[in-house]
């Protein structure tokens, strides 16, 4: 049974940093993805990052790509999401998610199969 939950979410000052976390807990995974998406309110929900726990590779969505990085602790089973320069824009409720293979289209929300229950983050301006 997969399950993943999101920590570190809060509300922050613009050009401020926040780390989220992602601990994923259930069978042996290898061949897996973990993804960060985040969902503003009357919007849909959108990739941000990425990371493959098979050979490390990391995925950047182009608006976020200098600002965040990921990043992967395998022997706590957590994916980390280090944001930092935050903006107003990027106020929204944050999910990891993984996905079984890593996806073609690796910010489709439907490449992914579990969900976690999501962080809000909030940037003030």
């Amino acid at each position: 049974h997969v399950q993943l939950v999101e920590s570190g979410g809060g509300l922050v000052q613009s050009g401020g940093s926040l780390r989220l976390s992602c601990t994923f807990s259930g069978p042996p995974m290898d061949d897996y993805a973990i993804g960060w998406f985040r969902q503003a309110p009357g919007s849909q929900r959108k990739g941000v990052s990425a990371t493959s726990l098979f050979d490390g590779q990391t995925y950047y969505a182009d608006s976020e790509r200098g600002r965040f990085t990921i990043s992967t602790d395998l022997g706590k089973r957590t994916v980390y999401l280090q944001m930092n320069s935050l903006k107003p824009e990027d106020t929204a409720v944050y999910y990891c998610a993984l996905s079984i293979g890593v996806p073609l289209a690796i910010f489709e929300v439907g490449g992914y199969t579990y969900w976690g229950q999501g962080t809000q983050v909030t940037v003030s301006s």
